[in-house]
């Protein structure tokens, strides 16, 4: 938990801030404005208060026009100004201003207890496995564990193994020798070695082939690697945090993961759920994105409405957190007024590609089946990778079929725009 003092003036003009930030993950400690402070402390303090803040502070102020927010400089705290309408999103916002970067944004109840449950795996060694759906924040928690840990002090590693080339994935991993293989020109650590001392986190671990996971597993149980083209295998001292977002035991069932690597990777289980289960996040999450999306010293802080929120909290979020950015990008971008508003959210439900193609009007020839399934398969296509984030590996899962098929799909969707 991070730490935050907040002054009675404020617990007593805006009572409902002790309690949003504390179900946001900090220990609160309310304080005299006045009272003695270390040098790290970071305080939220009334605007009349603004004599007792550092630079690290926040002041807030409640009116009863539009809301707004200062962002930090040349000295001064940071100044969020807000009325009754606005201040949820305004305990939002204070929350995401003084939460360290390493922690992910959280409102919700159920995400506190896993996050509790997170920092005390973090201070332990153990083999972390974070499963959960494209978006829902596997890396962001791999980070988390690792500045919680005593590894901190040194680096974080991050691979995406659906991303390795097939035919590197061993020498990427694990480093070679110079001239163990054509052009293989000057010798490589490798990504093991690169994280010694420190966290590998090897997200998509299913993507690994089986020969690459019996060598993983050596990697693990030994603590060294041996590179490509070398005879003596060298030790390592590396904490492993993989990720799936595929169910791995049912992956193992298939036999397209091996049992006895799974159960070294699944020593300390996490499970993240998807956005629509935990809808507290929302908020914290938006306001989390719209502070990183926005350059505040050019046209100032653009807050949503109060509608524009209650829009965003009913949605189901298919593509969870990836999403929700993309939502709030196209907003900032396509708003027609001061604010985000309702209407300024381009949310669309999953197409129905035959039924829109059925909905047209009658053309001059007549509407043949197989057009209308090449049609309803390029669709799927386009959903399956908006909501990956045009990750081909992922949508290829999401859709049942190979990449080489999907490659096939998608040189055919550039065929058609180019007619």
């Amino acid at each position: 938990m991070s730490s935050l003092d907040v002054s009675r003036g404020v617990c007593a003009l805006v009572p409902g801030l002790q309690p949003w930030l504390e179900n946001a993950l900090f220990a609160v400690r309310v304080v005299d404005a006045a009272s003695p402070r270390d040098r790290d402390d970071r305080r939220v303090l009334l605007a009349t208060e603004i004599g007792h803040a550092t630079h690290r502070d926040i002041l807030i102020t409640v009116v009863d026009g539009a809301p707004s927010l200062v962002a930090a400089a040349n000295g001064l705290p940071a100044r969020v100004a807000f009325g009754l309408e606005d201040m949820g999103f305004a305990f939002a916002l204070i929350a995401e201003l003084a939460r360290p970067a390493s922690v992910p944004a959280v409102g919700d109840a159920a995400s506190v207890r896993l996050m509790t449950l997170a920092s005390r795996v973090a201070r332990s060694e153990a083999t972390v496995l974070v499963q959960g759906d494209t978006g829902t924040g596997k890396e962001g928690m791999a980070r988390f564990l690792h500045a919680g840990s005593g590894r901190c002090g040194h680096d974080f590693i991050a691979v995406n193994c659906a991303a390795l080339p097939e035919t590197m994935m061993e020498a990427m991993l694990f480093g070679h020798r110079k001239g163990s293989f054509t052009g293989a020109a000057q010798s490589s650590d490798g990504l093991f070695l690169a994280a010694d001392g420190g966290t590998l986190f090897l997200d998509e671990i299913a993507e690994l082939p089986l020969a690459l996971q019996a060598k993983l597993l050596r990697a693990l149980q030994e603590g060294e690697v041996l590179p490509v083209g070398a005879t003596h295998p060298v030790p390592v001292n590396v904490r492993i945090i993989a990720a799936c977002n595929r169910n791995l035991a049912d992956e193992v069932a298939a036999g397209r993961f091996r049992e006895d690597l799974y159960w070294r990777l699944n020593v300390m289980p996490l499970e993240l759920r998807p956005l629509s289960q935990r809808r507290g996040d929302i908020v914290a999450i938006a306001a989390a994105m719209l502070l990183r999306q926005q350059d505040m010293g050019r046209a100032g802080f653009v807050w949503p409405t109060l509608a524009a929120l209650e829009k965003l909290s009913v949605h189901d979020w298919p593509g969870n957190a990836r999403e929700l950015g993309n939502v709030l990008q196209r907003a900032l971008v396509l708003r027609e007024g001061d604010r985000i508003d309702a209407a300024d959210l381009h949310i669309s439900a999953a197409p129905q590609p035959l039924r829109a193609i059925v909905a047209q009007p009658v053309a001059a020839e007549p509407v043949r089946l197989r057009d209308v399934a090449r049609h309803s398969k390029l669709e799927a296509i386009r959903l399956a990778l908006r909501e990956t984030d045009g990750h081909r590996a992922a949508a290829a899962r999401k859709l049942g079929i190979s990449e080489r098929t999907l490659r096939y799909r998608l040189a055919e969707m550039r065929e058609l725009a180019a007619a």
